[in-house]
């Protein structure tokens, strides 16, 4: 008996090319391309101004009329006469402006931080009229209380002198008038932090004062970063209540004392002016460079609410 012979088996049919996935470039616009486009122009919105500034800056000129995007000539001559002292105390300027943003800013977050506390930990009779009242005031513009705060504060260095107009440490009072500014910033990152916490702690002995220092404000660091970059922007940048309060050239902080040696000759001080815009943006980007670690989970943390 003859054994069948094994069927050869069927030789495999020759894999097809891979498919090209490539989007074609209508679809890729529609979906993807023009948001580069927006991003692109956004970019370019906002670099506007600071190229404008930093070429008037190293313009030797300093007039309007030879100020262009790109300088023809580079120069610190600018920065040299401001440094000088010719047109006005800058160092001393820039030395109040430094100590003012530091001292507000600061005491500004703390004082938030407390309230955040109070609010997000306590239940007590008036915290929620207390929450919303506080983002009633935030809604109003600070130019409708000046004359309330110019009053108040020249009464007061009637008594005390040393906090009244034309002072540093009445300027800082006056701005610590929005204090409480961050606190619902701060709540809801406090709203984040699980309660369990706090008890443990309370349970080992721990006050509430401890809790907040030794416990909460660790794990509040990037909110904290975050308050303390943004006042300190908002402070530096501060021109309508120091121009009220602060009228003699020694008291001076950068924006009152720029702004006055640009209003003395607008076209021929450009240069000037713009090297101390320049030199002003120098601790804004120090302190954004040593936060930027915090500012971005800082930002979206705290705007989660409980």
């Amino acid at each position: 008996m003859t054994s069948s012979s094994p069927s050869s088996s069927p030789s495999p049919a020759p894999e097809a090319p891979a498919a090209q996935n490539k989007m074609p470039f209508g679809r890729w616009f529609r979906e993807i391309g023009w948001r580069h486009v927006v991003g692109v122009l956004a970019l370019a919105f906002a670099a506007f101004p600071v190229l404008y500034i930093i070429s008037a800056s190293l313009n030797p000129l300093g007039t309007v009329a030879s100020t262009s995007l790109v300088p023809t000539q580079v120069s610190l001559v600018n920065y040299e006469t401001l440094l000088s002292g010719a047109k006005g105390d800058f160092t001393g300027w820039y030395l109040n402006t430094i100590l003012v943003c530091l001292v507000v800013a600061g005491v500004q977050v703390f004082l938030s931080s407390l309230a955040a506390y109070a609010f997000s930990r306590f239940r007590f009779k008036g915290r929620r009229g207390g929450l919303l009242a506080l983002l009633l005031i935030m809604m109003f513009p600070a130019i409708l209380s000046m004359i309330a705060i110019y009053t108040m504060i020249s009464e007061i260095g009637d008594v005390v002198p040393v906090l009244g107009l034309n002072t540093l440490t009445g300027y800082c009072l006056a701005l610590l008038g929005g204090a409480l500014g961050q606190v619902w910033l701060i709540k809801g990152t406090f709203d984040t932090i699980p309660k369990e916490l706090d008890e443990a702690a309370i349970l080992d002995g721990c006050t509430h004062w401890q809790v907040f220092t030794r416990i909460l404000l660790p794990a509040l660091r990037p909110i904290l970063a975050t308050t303390f970059l943004l006042a300190f922007v908002g402070i530096i940048s501060e021109f309508l209540l120091g121009s009220i309060f602060l009228t003699e050239d020694s008291k001076k902080t950068l924006a009152v004392g720029l702004y006055g040696l640009l209003s003395g000759d607008r076209s021929n001080n450009l240069g000037i002016f713009a090297a101390g815009s320049v030199m002003t943006m120098v601790p804004i980007i120090a302190l954004f460079q040593y936060l930027q670690r915090y500012i971005v989970g800082g930002a979206t943390a705290g705007a989660v609410k409980g």
